[in-house]
């Protein structure tokens, strides 16, 4: 062997000792440098089998150390104690509502539509099923929604050992019981076990309760339908109750009960030509427990959603009871708003022989501004009537009591009409019917009232409030600009619902959904100088073993205070000379806006003094069906718009509610109303653009006259159409211009007669 042969052997044994590395630029291999020298294959896979045999040996020990417990509490339910903020109990509610069955009482076949949703593999695991729960870790932990994948042996255990707290010692000690039960006890006795436990809402604690709350028959004459949506149901039953589901909640239960169906299919408990012949079965209308007829069942609804909203806890645990959960309700007060929907509305109803007054339902809240608490509300005619609270719906739009939001963001962004002059209560607009925006990706031209044209053309921001004139609002918020104004909405107080057309000026009309309670924390807010007013029904609630940490209801600043007293200086101007001038009173100084709906499926009056603030709100929903219907032609008579029944209602209650009461004036110093802008023309409506409509005296109307101060000059928002020669000198203030609230004692001239266009509420 030659010299170079010599040296090749040695390079190559060199290499075969060499360790293995990634071959460099010239064919070379190195060391494993830095992290990859920590993390190789085989470390890993030991390190995974090292755990999974660390966390065998600690299921081994946690099952010989964790005894399977005695029943929870559930066995011995408390009540839950409801009382009115005067310390007076209003109900007591809480009683168990359970009655145990054995499994023979339930059709086999709504005993496999429980094991189709909830485990198929039920009667092959041993209790717990690891895959699932590591299915359902992942899913918390990747944000797809909390941990899932028990078995039925797990909700078993949970519902009749332990509790529904979400913690990880609770799901640990679920885990370990769940092995020893399963292999104490048959399937069929933890299968009648777990169906005789859970909550299916309505109160009702297992499957013979459930039969009788959803569908009025006993467990043992369930069908497969039915059986298939109580199996459903148990997801969420406050969220699935056919009853009060929002839609979204309506869609998710369906594909659950087609999902128990389908899955029946699968595991072949069900026979496909039959499946595909079963319909969802309506249940039955919820019924109130005794002692919660009429409004208190709506009080305890409100409260309850506010409690569970706050706490985070579910609809079962509330049930358990123990609570005592004192109201903001004032029974004075809640007296006094009954009546007044009695009175004005329900008294003058035919329900029985006349179609429109049957799908009348009459919703109402009031709220104190200075402190956030609901002291009054109204849900409907009773629990077992309409189930659903009519105060906390939110499938109607609000109508014109929107445009008070658009005027407030116009304010607070310092908006400028399309000639570029600031948005002021003083600014002008055309107020044409049928007007094309001007600015906007998106063509609008929305009709006012009757079709009635205002201002020929021009009219001032004030008078356009007081008349809701829809054309001009309509124009203004493309000024704004929508997303703008859907952001104010929700400073003030209003919730961003799927659906709600921020891009769209149709918005201005209040186009998204509300309900009474979101109203009136809009106009809180205005009421309370702009401070955020969160209305909340709970005054306090304790438990023994709980902790209740009550959400403070008036916060910071949500918009300027002189856009809330420039906006409430502008609504004073509806009460006064407006399309709410029914509810103006010498007993107090309000501000308020009507509204109604396209259709006039919904008519609403929203209105404030400085001590109280009301919503009070009509919908037109078809019995039985929940369709959206007109309230045309309601107690007999023609178009029921804001400034009819709500209005009538509103102004009866504030009476009762304020008797004895020094009432205050609005304190407005820091309103600004903007220069004076002269309209061209007539502020007065017209059915056709070239044509003007005078007043009955032959002068132009003021949007807000007032007796003790008339000016000479030919301006139509400061010409009072009741002149008093007495007070004729002399120039106003322009800043008061279309808000001042006229005072009898200082003129003894009669109130003027307003032609009938300015007694019309608005869309």
């Amino acid at each position: 062997m030659g010299r170079a042969d010599a040296r090749k052997a040695q390079q190559q044994r060199s290499a075969r000792r060499s360790p293995r590395g990634r071959a460099d630029g010239k064919g070379r291999t190195g060391k494993r440098t830095g992290i990859r020298r920590f993390f190789t294959w085989k470390k890993i896979l030991g390190t995974f089998f090292g755990l999974m045999l660390l966390g065998m040996a600690a299921l081994v020990g946690l099952y010989f150390y964790v005894d399977e417990p005695d029943p929870n509490a559930e066995a011995t339910l408390q009540s839950n104690t409801y009382k009115y903020a005067d310390g007076t109990v209003m109900a007591r509610e809480g009683k168990m509502n359970r009655e145990i069955v054995t499994l023979d009482k339930v059709p086999e076949e709504v005993q496999k539509a429980f094991i189709a949703i909830e485990n198929k593999s039920f009667y092959e695991d041993q209790g717990v099923d690891f895959m699932g729960v590591a299915r359902g870790l992942f899913n918390t932990v990747t944000g797809r929604g909390k941990a899932g994948g028990s078995t039925i042996t797990q909700q078993y255990v949970k519902n009749f050992y332990l509790t529904q707290d979400q913690t990880a010692t609770r799901k640990v000690k679920e885990l370990v019981i769940s092995l020893k039960v399963d292999q104490r006890m048959e399937k069929p006795d933890i299968l009648a076990g777990y169906l005789n436990t859970s909550y299916f809402g309505r109160g009702a604690y297992g499957i013979q309760a459930a039969s009788q709350a959803y569908y009025g028959v006993d467990s043992s004459k369930l069908t497969l339908e039915q059986g298939a949506y109580l199996a459903a149901l148990l997801q969420a039953p406050s969220d699935y109750d056919w009853a009060n589901a929002s839609e979204r909640g309506k869609k998710l239960v369906m594909i659950r009960f087609n999902g128990v169906l389908d899955n029946m299919v699968e595991m072949g408990a069900l026979d496909k030509a039959k499946r595909d012949t079963l319909k969802f079965q309506e249940p039955i209308k919820p019924k109130p427990a005794p002692g919660l007829e009429g409004q208190k069942g709506y009080l305890k609804q409100a409260a309850d959603a506010e409690l569970r909203r706050q706490t985070g806890m579910s609809a079962a645990e509330l049930q358990a009871g123990g609570w005592e959960i004192v109201l903001n309700v004032d029974p004075k007060k809640q007296a006094a708003l009954e009546k007044a929907v009695q009175d004005e509305l329900e008294s003058k109803l035919d329900r029985k022989d006349r179609p429109v007054d049957a799908s009348v339902q009459a919703g109402a809240t009031s709220v104190d501004p200075k402190t956030g608490a609901i002291v009054a509300m109204y849900g409907g005619t009773g629990m077992a009537d309409h189930w659903a609270s009519n105060a906390l719906r939110t499938d109607y739009q609000p109508g014109s009591t929107f445009k008070p939001v658009v005027l407030a963001s116009a304010l607070e962004t310092k908006a400028v009409t399309q000639d570029k002059k600031p948005i002021t209560p003083n600014a002008l607009y055309d107020g044409t019917s049928k007007r094309p925006v001007v600015g906007s990706k998106i063509p609008f031209n929305p009709q006012n009232q009757d079709n009635k044209n205002y201002g020929d053309p021009m009219m001032t921001v004030q008078e356009a409030t007081n008349y809701s004139v829809n054309s001009v609002y309509a124009q203004m918020i493309v000024d704004v600009k929508p997303q703008n104004a859907k952001k104010t909405a929700l400073q003030l107080g209003m919730k961003d619902r799927e659906g709600w057309p921020e891009d769209k000026p149709a918005m201005s009309l209040g186009t998204m959904s509300a309900n009474t309670v979101e109203m009136a924390a809009v106009y809180a807010t205005l009421d309370n100088h702009g401070k955020k007013v969160t209305p909340s029904i709970i005054k306090s609630a304790k438990h023994s073993v709980r902790e209740f940490q009550k959400v403070e209801s008036v916060g910071s600043q949500a918009i300027t205070r002189e856009t809330a007293d420039t906006v409430t200086k502008v609504l004073t101007g509806v009460v006064n000379d407006g399309s709410g001038k029914a509810v103006k009173s010498s007993a107090y100084e309000a501000a308020g806006k009507t509204g109604t709906t396209e259709s006039n499926v919904s008519a609403w009056f929203t209105a404030y003094t400085p001590e109280l603030v009301t919503v009070v709100a009509m919908f037109g929903e078809e019995p039985g069906t929940g369709k959206q219907v007109t309230l045309t032609g309601t107690a007999g008579g023609g178009r029921a718009g804001g400034s009819s029944f709500p209005a009538e209602i509103w102004k009866a209650y504030t009476l009762a509610a304020l008797k004895g009461v020094d009432t205050a004036k609005f304190d407005l110093s820091e309103a600004e109303m903007g220069a004076v802008q002269t309209p061209s023309r007539s502020s007065s409506p017209s059915n056709s653009p070239s044509s003007t409509s005078p007043s009955p005296s032959g002068s132009q109307l003021s949007p807000s006259p007032d007796p003790s101060k008339v000016s000479p000059s030919p301006d139509p928002s400061k010409v009072s159409p009741s002149p008093d020669p007495s007070k004729s000198s002399g120039k106003p203030d322009p800043t008061k211009s279309g808000s001042v609230k006229p005072d009898p004692t200082k003129s003894s001239a009669s109130p003027p007669v307003l032609p009938p266009f300015q007694q019309q509420d608005q869309p």
